[in-house]
C-alpha cells in the first residue's frame, strides 16, 4: 500500500462508497496499491446485534466492489475482484489498462438510493423483470422475483413478525439508535447513518430525537409502513447463495448491487426489507415460503416506480483510504 494515493483510484473509491450497507454505517476501509485496491472490512463499524456473523458487513463490502467495477472501466481500467481469506476476509480488485468506456449501469451509480417510501403499485414489463433477473444473478447466487399477491403477502407477513421481534428487543433498539441521524445538519457531521428525511421521518433536535425514539419508532407504526410499502411495490426479490460463506456473501452484495443499478437505469426504486432474515428464527420460514431446497437467503428487497427520496451522506473518500 501506499502513502501517496493515486488520485484515479481516489476517484475509484469515490465511486465505490455510494453502495448500501447495513444502517449506512459504511463499513469499508480501502488500500491502495500498484494496480490494485483491496476492499476490507472495518470491523468498528460493524453491527453486532442486527448481524452477529458478519453477513451484511461482507455483502456490503461485496456492493462496494461492484461500484468499483463498474467505474473501473469509465477511467480506462478493467478491473478483476477476488475474495482473500486471509485476516478476516477482504475483497481485491486487479486493475488492469483498457478502453475507456462508460456504461449505463456506471451512470446509475450516482443516483441509485435506497427509496423507502410508497411506490406506485403498478406491474413491472416481462422484459423489465427479465433485465433485473439477469442483472441480479451472479457466481453462486441467484435472485427468486415474486409478482403474484399471495407470496409476497405470506412474505409480507414475515416482516411484520420479524419488526414486530426486532423492536421489543433492547439490544436491537440501542444499536438502531445509535446509528440514526435526527436531521440533516447531524446527518451531515457524521457522514453516516440513517437519515430521518431519507426514511420519510420528521426532522427532529438529535436530544429530542433520542428521548423520543422509542415511541417514534414502535412496532404498531413501523409495520403499518412495511404494509403499506410492500402492498404498494411492484414485486419482491430475494437474494440466494448457495452456499453459506462470505465468499458468496460478497457475490450476493454484487449481484444486489447490479440489481440495484440496472432498476436505476429502469427508474425502478428499491428498498431493503431484510428483517426475517436478520431473526433467524424466521428464516427457515422464509425459506419454506418460496420454496428454497438450497442456500441461504441473503436479501429481501422490493422494488417499484416511485418518486425520489433524499439521498443518504457518505464520509470523503479520503477518510476510508488506509496506508501503511
Amino acid at each position: 500500500m501506499t502513502d501517496r494515493p493515486d488520485a484515479r483510484q481516489l476517484e475509484l473509491v469515490g465511486h465505490a462508497i455510494l453502495a448500501p450497507s447495513s444502517h449506512n454505517t459504511q463499513c469499508w476501509l480501502f488500500g491502495l496499491g500498484p494496480e490494485r485496491i483491496e476492499i476490507l472490512p472495518d470491523r468498528g463499524r460493524r453491527c453486532p446485534v442486527v448481524d452477529p456473523d458478519d453477513h451484511h458487513l461482507f455483502v456490503s463490502l461485496g456492493c462496494a466492489a461492484e461500484n468499483l467495477l463498474q467505474a473501473a472501466p469509465a477511467l480506462g481500467w478493467r478491473g478483476e475482484a477476488r475474495f482473500q481469506s486471509e485476516a478476516g476476509g477482504s475483497v481485491s480488485v486487479a486493475l488492469d489498462a483498457g478502453p475507456v468506456e462508460r456504461s449505463a449501469l456506471f451512470e446509475a451509480i450516482a443516483t441509485r438510493q435506497s427509496t423507502r417510501c410508497n411506490y406506485d403499485g403498478q406491474p413491472l414489463s416481462n422484459a423489465e423483470l427479465s433485465s433485473l433477473e439477469t442483472a441480479g444473478t451472479g457466481v453462486g447466487v441467484r435472485v427468486v422475483l415474486l409478482t403474484e399477491r399471495a407470496p409476497i403477502e405470506r412474505l409480507l407477513e414475515l416482516v411484520v413478525e420479524g419488526n414486530r421481534a426486532q423492536l421489543h428487543d433492547p439490544a436491537f433498539l440501542r444499536e438502531l439508535k445509535h446509528w440514526v441521524r435526527f436531521n440533516t445538519r447531524q446527518a451531515k457531521a457524521t457522514g453516516d447513518g440513517l437519515c430521518a428525511a431519507c426514511t420519510g421521518n420528521p426532522s427532529l433536535p438529535a436530544w429530542l430525537g433520542r428521548a423520543l425514539f422509542e415511541r417514534l419508532v414502535s412496532a404498531k407504526a413501523e409495520n403499518a409502513k412495511a404494509v403499506r410499502q410492500v402492498r404498494s411495490s411492484a414485486g419482491l426479490a430475494v437474494f440466494v447463495s448457495e452456499i453459506d460463506e462470505p465468499a458468496h456473501w460478497i457475490e450476493a452484495g454484487r449481484a444486489f448491487e447490479r440489481f440495484a443499478l440496472q432498476a436505476t437505469v429502469l427508474g425502478v426504486r428499491t428498498a431493503h426489507l431484510n428483517q426475517p432474515l436478520e431473526v433467524a428464527a424466521l428464516r427457515s420460514e422464509l425459506v419454506a415460503a418460496i420454496g428454497l431446497d438450497r442456500g441461504r437467503p441473503d436479501l429481501l428487497v422490493r422494488f417499484g416506480r416511485g418518486p425520489l427520496m433524499p439521498r443518504s451522506f457518505r464520509r470523503p473518500a479520503s477518510h476510508v483510504v488506509v496506508t501503511e
